[in-house]
């Protein structure tokens, strides 16, 4: 009984570092480099991001009352994942994160997570060194905007 029990263990552990494997070769490269064909755009800008985020008004001084929204936005979806310090956890810590990326990269990333991941060259950078693709929050555009308020709260905005 206990020599089953083992190698079920062993087969679904083996089955999960096979599953976590990273894509193949191809799928990167396909991914990874826009191509100019047809129409899409030959002048990637990886500053903007891919979404519908392009100009946001942001204001020298903090949105306490979008900070507050973004904070409760985090406790409820980001903390399992993220953490308000450079350290990271399963993503990237949060520290510093609005002094390394504008705006609308922020925004479009955490409502176009998978069209990010497939097609911006820094989030498949931030993709290698976490290995976990980060899922879907179903954030909506007010959502977004309050948690880059936070991120800008705990980057020492005030």
């Amino acid at each position: 009984m206990k020599n089953r029990f083992v190698i079920l263990l062993s087969f679904v552990f083996g089955l999960l570092l096979f599953s976590c494997g990273s894509p193949s070769t191809e799928a990167k490269s396909n991914e990874s480099t826009p191509k100019a064909s047809g129409g899409e755009n030959p002048s990637y800008d990886v500053h903007r991001g891919e979404g519908k985020f392009t100009d946001i008004v942001i204001g020298e001084k903090l949105d306490a009352a979008k900070a507050e929204g973004g904070n409760k936005a985090f406790d409820v979806k980001c903390s399992s994942c993220h953490k308000l310090t450079e350290e990271r956890l399963v993503g990237p810590g949060w520290k510093g994160v609005t002094s390394r990326r504008t705006a609308p990269w922020i925004m479009n990333f955490i409502t176009n997570t998978e069209t990010m991941l497939n097609k911006d060259p820094e989030a498949q950078a931030q993709l290698e060194i976490c290995l976990v693709r980060m899922p879907n929050q179903s954030l909506s555009d007010e959502e977004a905007r309050n948690l880059y308020e936070f991120m800008r709260k705990n980057d020492g905005v005030k």
